[in-house]
C-alpha cells in the first residue's frame, strides 16, 4: 500500500495540473471501488473549479466550493494526468475531464481504493478520528509521551496507531525506531520522554528523505509522471531481516509485530 511519502509525492505531482482547472466531465465505468462512489462526485463535481490538492493521512481531497472529492489510492491505485482522448487499460475506473484538454485517471485493479465526498464545512467520518500529522507542528516527541503512558503494546504497534499520529505504515516505523535506537517490542508506555523525542524527529527525517527522493518504490505504486520512487535503495532494515546491520554488523532479527513483518537490530535497538 502507498505510505504518506508515496501519497504526498502523487499529491504534489497533481497539484500544478489541477489546481485552477475546472472539471467538465465525471466518467465512471463502475459504480464502487472499495465503497460506492459517492453520488456527488457525478451530481456536484461537473463544472466545479478545484481550488487545491490537499492530503489528509494517506487520503487526497480535491478541494472546489461544492465540496471535495477525497481519494485513497488502496493497495495499488494510481493517478495520472494524461491527454484527453487517451484510450483507457483495464481498470481505468474514473475519468475527470479537466478543461485545457487533459483527464485526471483513476486506475485501481485491486478496487481498495475509494472515491467519496466531504461537504464544505464538514469533515468526512473517515478523517475524525485521526491523530496529527507526522510533519505538522502539533506532532513532537512530547505528544507521543503523554499518550504512550499505560501502553503496553509494541512500540511500533503504537507509532501505527492511525489516532496517534498518522501516515507512519511499516516501513518508516521501522527505519525510524532504527535511527532512534529503540526496539519495536519495547512496551510503548516503557519508553522515556527523550527517547520519544529522539523518535519523533526520526519519523520527520525519514518522511522528509522519502518525500525528497520521491517515496518508497513498492511493487504496483506508479507516481503521476509514471515514475517509481527510490527511497527504497537507502532503508537500513526494513526488508533486510538477516542481513548485517549496517551499524554495527551484527544479523538483523526479524519477527512479525502486529501481524507484521518487523526487522531491527537486537544490538542497536534497546
Amino acid at each position: 500500500m502507498p505510505e504518506l511519502p508515496e501519497v504526498e509525492t502523487t499529491r504534489a505531482g497533481l497539484e500544478p495540473h489541477l489546481s485552477g482547472r475546472e472539471v467538465e466531465a465525471v466518467t465512471l465505468r463502475r459504480p464502487d471501488l472499495r465503497w460506492p462512489i459517492a453520488g456527488e462526485v457525478e451530481s456536484l463535481l461537473p463544472g466545479e473549479r478545484i481550488a487545491g490538492v490537499r492530503r489528509r493521512a494517506k487520503y487526497l481531497l480535491l478541494d472546489t466550493a461544492a465540496g471535495s472529492a477525497l481519494l485513497h489510492l488502496g493497495m495499488s491505485g494510481s493517478l495520472r494526468v494524461l491527454p484527453a482522448g487517451t484510450p483507457p487499460r483495464p481498470h481505468d475506473h474514473v475519468d475527470l475531464l479537466l478543461d485545457g484538454g487533459h483527464v485526471l485517471r483513476f486506475n485501481d485493479p485491486r478496487r481498495f481504493g475509494c472515491l467519496l465526498w466531504q461537504p464544505p464545512g464538514e469533515v468526512h467520518p473517515l478523517l475524525q478520528a485521526l491523530g496529527p500529522e507526522p510533519l505538522g507542528p502539533d506532532f513532537d516527541g512530547d505528544w507521543l509521551y503523554r499518550l504512550s503512558r499505560g501502553r503496553r503494546a509494541p512500540v511500533k504497534t503504537f507509532l501505527m496507531d492511525q489516532a496517534v499520529v498518522v501516515g507512519v505504515g511499516n516501513i518508516y516505523a521501522a527505519e525510524a525506531l532504527f535511527a532512534s535506537g529503540i526496539s519495536p517490542l519495547r512496551p510503548a508506555g516503557s519508553v522515556s520522554r527523550e527517547r520519544y523525542r529522539r523518535l519523533a524527529d526520526a519519523v520527520r527525517a525519514v518522511l522528509g528523505a522519502a518525500i525528497e527522493r520521491g517515496g518508497t518504490t513498492l511493487r504496483d505504486f506508479i507516481s503521476p509522471d509514471g515514475s517509481a520512487g527510490y527511497f527504497v535503495q537507502e532503508l537500513s532494515v526494513y526488508g533486510r531481516g538477516g542481513a548485517p546491520c549496517p551499524r554495527c554488523g551484527a544479523r538483523l532479527r526479524e519477527a512479525r509485530i502486529g501481524q507484521r513483518a518487523s526487522v531491527w537490530c537486537g544490538r542497536c535497538q534497546r
